[in-house]
């Protein structure tokens, strides 16, 4: 690839990005459950407790209720299983992944002035995986409605014929990369769809900017394959007191960072009356970096000895994120009898212009009662308006209008956790149940999350802990193939699986 051409497509406009849209701000804005053993055991029902460091990811103020200081290390093994059904096919796939999700440190100081009410100081350091993009899904099924070829129609009416197509002696690299900086993205998939004769022209004039389909009417056998793979993990500073008896408090400074792939093939066939196309096959990748920054307040307060009360205010997370995209189209062509392979690859990466995204905010309570050294049970609830996920600069038409489609589909979502420990000498035995609520308004688009974990620790001899912990969550969603023409959704029925290993240390 020339770099002249690279070049010329990052210094694309802001209207012409193609990746930007509900389904990134969505993907960016949602978290799972992550973190310690302990933790995931009790379904993160974790906010009016503290003293495990994934605790101090939901309340900043958790930090300070360590007695010692304290150190842990998650390792967790996740499996996510889709069952997708797309018109009359059915199809299954399977990811596993094993990844080290938390690791963190929390050190205590305890005020040597006895008359001071500020009992103890807490400084805190943690990696945790808030959001893991490993997955893959895979449909199949015959199309009575839609043919791929609706897309690059979409794209390409209204358009001129010769800012969509290869002047004589351009390479399909030279003519990609070129219209891409002078025309933009939605040109360079007019150029795909009208050099690989799926589009024809109703004049074959350069100010032409109507299109037809070489692709007849019918059913369309189709084949669409989602990979990706990828984390939204997140650095945290923290720093917390406790104030006399019964009050704690806490800050958290946090890094985020984005690193997320993901690659789409479409392959559709058809035998319909009067195809000039009889075959398809689509490409398309994306390579996503991004980080930002975000803070949270909290405050644990001991009503009783027993009964606990938790609140914490997480703010929006403002990113910058980067994106660079990559395409090939395949096409079978008729060529009077004969099948004839036209390939366009043009080899080249689009890079976007860096964009900001400011993800809602959420503010949580939390309710613990604690059964002295026998056990506790706990139950959190958190809100998060999706509807609050701004692309900016605002400013921007393009922005605004997916500003506007976010507004109009998305919506506050609550998210209900409860947990219970039940001690046994140096055995501890953890169950929870967690229900998320969808963030779209429709509740199909993405459907609630339902969940449950299991957990057992073992002590030993208050210096080191291993606590091992098996999770499961279960959603469906729509998901359309494309955003624009061929926008047929495949249902996903997803299930996730998690089995985290913690050692931790007292120091």
């Amino acid at each position: 690839m020339k770099k002249e051409y690279l070049l010329a497509i990052c210094l694309l406009s802001m209207a012409v990005a193609n990746a930007q849209d509900i389904t990134d701000a969505l993907r960016y804005s949602s978290d799972e459950i992550q973190g310690t053993a302990r933790f995931r055991g009790l379904s993160g029902a974790f906010g009016a407790l503290g003293g495990d460091m994934s605790a101090v990811n939901i309340n900043p103020a958790g930090s300070a209720v360590f007695n010692t200081s304290h150190i842990s290390l998650s390792l967790s093994n996740m499996q996510t299983k889709n069952e997708t059904q797309f018109y009359n096919g059915l199809a299954s796939s399977k990811n596993r992944t094993i990844d080290l999700n938390q690791t963190g440190a929390a050190f205590i100081f305890n005020n040597r002035n006895t008359n001071s009410s500020w009992k103890k100081f807490a400084i805190s350091v943690a990696y945790d995986k808030i959001q893991d993009y490993d997955n893959n899904w895979y449909a199949i099924g015959t199309n009575p409605n839609n043919s791929i070829d609706q897309y690059f129609l979409r794209y390409a009416n209204g358009l001129r014929l010769d800012e969509i197509s290869a002047l004589p002696g351009e390479t399909y690299s030279e003519a990609y990369s070129e219209i891409g900086s002078l025309y933009g993205y939605g040109n360079q998939q007019g150029f795909l769809g009208y050099e690989s004769f799926i589009l024809e022209p109703v004049d074959n004039t350069d100010d032409n900017t109507q299109y037809t389909s070489n692709i007849g009417s019918g059913d369309y056998y189709q084949e669409y394959s989602y990979a990706s793979t990828g984390y939204n993990g997140k650095f945290t500073v923290n720093a917390a007191t406790q104030f006399g008896d019964r009050v704690y408090m806490g800050l958290n400074l946090n890094s985020h960072f984005i690193n997320f792939e993901k690659s789409t093939f479409l392959f559709e066939r058809n035998n319909n009356q009067g195809s000039t196309v009889s075959q398809v096959q689509f490409e398309n990748n994306l390579f996503t970096t991004g980080s930002g920054f975000s803070f949270q307040l909290g405050t644990i307060v001991k009503i009783t000895e027993q009964l606990r009360a938790g609140f914490a205010f997480n703010s929006p997370t403002w990113f910058n994120i980067n994106e660079e995209t990559s395409q090939y189209l395949r096409t079978i062509v008729d060529d009077n009898g004969d099948n004839a392979s036209i390939t366009i690859n043009p080899r080249v990466i689009n890079i976007y212009p860096t964009y900001r995204l400011q993800t809602p905010g959420r503010i949580s309570g939390s309710l613990a009662y604690v059964i002295g050294k026998y056990g506790l049970i706990s139950f959190d609830y958190s809100l998060k308006d999706y509807s609050n996920t701004k692309f900016k600069p605002t400013s921007d038409l393009y922005f605004r209008e997916q500003n506007d489609i976010i507004n109009n589909n998305l919506t506050s979502a609550s998210t209900f956790r409860i947990g219970g420990e039940a001690k046994i000498n140096q055995f501890s035995i953890r169950g929870g149940y967690r229900f998320e609520e969808s963030p779209y308004k429709d509740g199909t688009t993405v459907g609630d999350l339902t969940g449950y974990s299991v957990g057992l620790g073992y002590n030993f001899g208050n210096v080191i802990k291993l606590d091992v912990t098996f999770d499961q969550a279960n959603q469906s969603n729509n998901t359309q193939l494309y955003n624009v023409g061929l926008t047929d959704a495949a249902n996903i029925d997803a299930r996730n699986s998690n089995l985290t290993f913690t050692l931790s240390f007292n120091m």
